[in-house]
């Protein structure tokens, strides 16, 4: 099909933890006419099952509902064509990413067991979202089982399986809801599932296949394996997950008349196979080289770099050969929790006085207290923190894990705390950084995306901190334009993403350098952070997976009375 690139536009749909973003961007260059969002409308279920009769939900959950993402195909999709005052006729394709791993149990058709009415009220029926972290026993079972086998894979995972991943839910389905497993015909990431939506065809995507499936060299983990892990659980593989994976630029299929009366595009046009949010950033930032570190930091932060060797890094959420682009090797690390946490201070630690004053100054929280903490000399403030508030995803890899700060006395104030839980987030990036080179993989330069890139003082502390300089993203629609990017691609206007990202695509290089005497200070800091970090995470004391384990054995045995009543164990193995 020949393309008219100069009148051509691809529609980007980038698929969030709140909410749904459609842009509409020229595939001649890239630009951005015009975007739009649309919020789940039942967020993120992680205390009660509001889509379903309301029970409340066990700790460490986190669920969604499907239907929440096909509202954003009719809303934001439209109307992000509205705003952008185009043409529908003009638009080639649309792309889609999405958070991983986040999958859903489906029946042969792709009707989520959500939708039936013998599973409404089964909270295992839904989606698992990304931070849904009630599976890490499984995990933890499925990573020991595998270094006691030698299964080969498990290297390319940093020798650490997640409880975000795909085998761990799905474990977890089986021995929690036998009946929802059994009902089930396949177990679909909502990357592959909102594809499926949209073109009629399961296309399974394999950057979620490779990063959160343990899909590695053609085959996953063998029945025997899974036998051993549980013997029902032996032909997860084989009958749940899908045998053929698709490739990253392919068309899917067509669009079909119904998502199209959804959408406003035409039918017909090319939908592109499906992505993972951070992933599909790398060439809207034009960061698909070896050595450039990318990150796309919003409420957690996900680290993605391509290299042109195999190695075996600790800690990684995955190595992908082609992850993200043909011919070179993509690796993942990532943080589990950094806007989150910040937000999460900032609603519950910051006295209402701070509030008045930021709103008198015009400014939000967020504002008002990075500009305080600006102020700071570097250390000033006495504290460190670990940035492990909602568990840690690299280089650990360990969910029950918790948050903490040490030096708060009487003095401290809001700000310095504020501060410090900044700093944390940097430093738990430069223990990233370390993994990559201490295993022989160069990181030159980092390139930030996302929402959090507003706050320059993060942004220069993170330059600081790490000793590299720091580019960042053109767009403000990063993932959102790189699955546009992936749709034009899908469509035939450009050979292949890296063609497509080098004109579609783009970042401001060395926007912020690292200042020498700001690194000398903060690598003071960092020094005490690893050892907090070391101490608390590898073994030196188990104090938060005993809280953990204490917090769930309280609130399971407490039937609406007082939780002091209960007596109060901590597992063997935690002590």
């Amino acid at each position: 099909m020949t393309v008219d690139n100069e009148r051509a536009l691809a529609v980007g749909v980038d698929f969030g933890t709140l909410s749904g973003r459609a842009v509409v961007v020229r595939v001649a260059d890239g630009a951005e006419l015009a975007s739009a969002e649309h919020a789940y409308r039942h967020a993120v279920m992680d205390t009660v099952l509001s889509a379903g009769d309301g029970q409340p939900l066990p700790p460490d959950w986190a669920l969604q509902n499907a239907e929440d993402y096909v509202d954003v195909l009719k809303n934001a999709v439209p109307e992000a064509l509205r705003r952008a005052g185009a043409d529908p006729a003009d638009v080639i394709g649309i792309g889609t990413d999405f958070t991983a791993s986040t999958p859903l149990p489906v029946r042969g058709d792709g009707t989520p067991l959500s939708e039936l009415p013998e599973f409404t009220n089964n909270p295992h029926a839904y989606v698992k979202l990304w931070k849904h972290h009630a599976a890490q026993a499984q995990a933890d079972r499925i990573t020991s089982l595998a270094a006691e086998r030698r299964e080969p894979w498990l290297p390319r995972f940093g020798g650490m399986i997640s409880s975000e991943w795909q085998f761990a839910k799905g474990l977890q389905l089986l021995e929690e809801a036998p009946e929802v497993y059994a009902a089930m015909d396949h177990w679909v990431e909502a990357a592959d599932w909102i594809v499926w939506q949209l073109s009629g065809t399961y296309a399974p995507n394999p950057c979620t296949a490779g990063y959160k499936g343990i899909y590695q060299d053609g085959r996953y983990p063998s029945s025997d394996y899974l036998a051993a892990l549980n013997p029902d659980f032996a032909t997860f593989a084989q009958e749940k997950l899908p045998s053929e994976i698709a490739t990253l630029g392919a068309s899917a299929g067509p669009l079909t008349a119904e998502a199209a009366s959804w959408t406003g595009l035409p039918e017909g046009i090319a939908v592109a196979v499906g992505n993972v949010d951070a992933h599909v950033t790398l060439p809207a930032a034009n960061a698909v080289d070896p050595g450039q570190l990318t990150l796309i930091m919003g409420t957690s932060t996900c680290h993605v770099m391509n290299a042109d060797e195999l190695r075996e890094v600790p800690g990684m959420c995955g190595v992908v050969d082609g992850g993200v682009v043909d011919g070179l090797y993509g690796y993942e690390a990532g943080q589990s929790g950094v806007g989150d946490i910040f937000g999460h201070f900032v609603a519950t630690g910051v006295p209402r006085a701070y509030a008045e004053e930021a709103a008198a100054r015009g400014e939000n929280l967020h504002t008002y207290l990075t500009h305080l903490a600006s102020q700071q000399p570097i250390g000033g403030h006495g504290l460190i923190a670990l940035d492990w508030h909602s568990g840690n995803r690299s280089v650990l890899v360990d969910h029950e894990l918790s948050g903490m700060i040490v030096g708060q006395t009487l003095a401290t104030r809001p700000e310095d705390t504020y501060r410090a839980l900044l700093e944390a987030t940097a430093f738990g990036t430069r223990t990233i950084v370390e993994a990559f080179t201490d295993s022989g993989l160069a990181v030159q330069e980092l390139v930030v995306a996302g929402g959090l890139l507003k706050n320059t003082f993060l942004m220069q502390m993170y330059a600081d901190v790490t000793g590299l300089p720091l580019s960042t993203i053109v767009s403000e629609q990063g993932p959102a334009l790189g699955s546009a990017i992936h749709a034009a691609v899908a469509a035939g206007a450009y050979p292949d993403v890296r063609a497509a990202g080098a004109a579609m695509g783009g970042r401001t290089v060395g926007a912020y350098t690292p200042d020498p005497q700001a690194h000398r200070a903060y690598s003071a800091l960092y020094a005490e952070y690893q050892k907090l970090h070391d101490y608390f995470g590898r073994g030196g004391n188990d104090v938060m997976r005993r809280l953990k384990a204490i917090r769930r054995q309280a609130l399971t045995a407490d039937d609406g009375g007082s939780v002091d009543s209960p007596e109060l164990t901590v597992p063997e193995e935690l002590t």
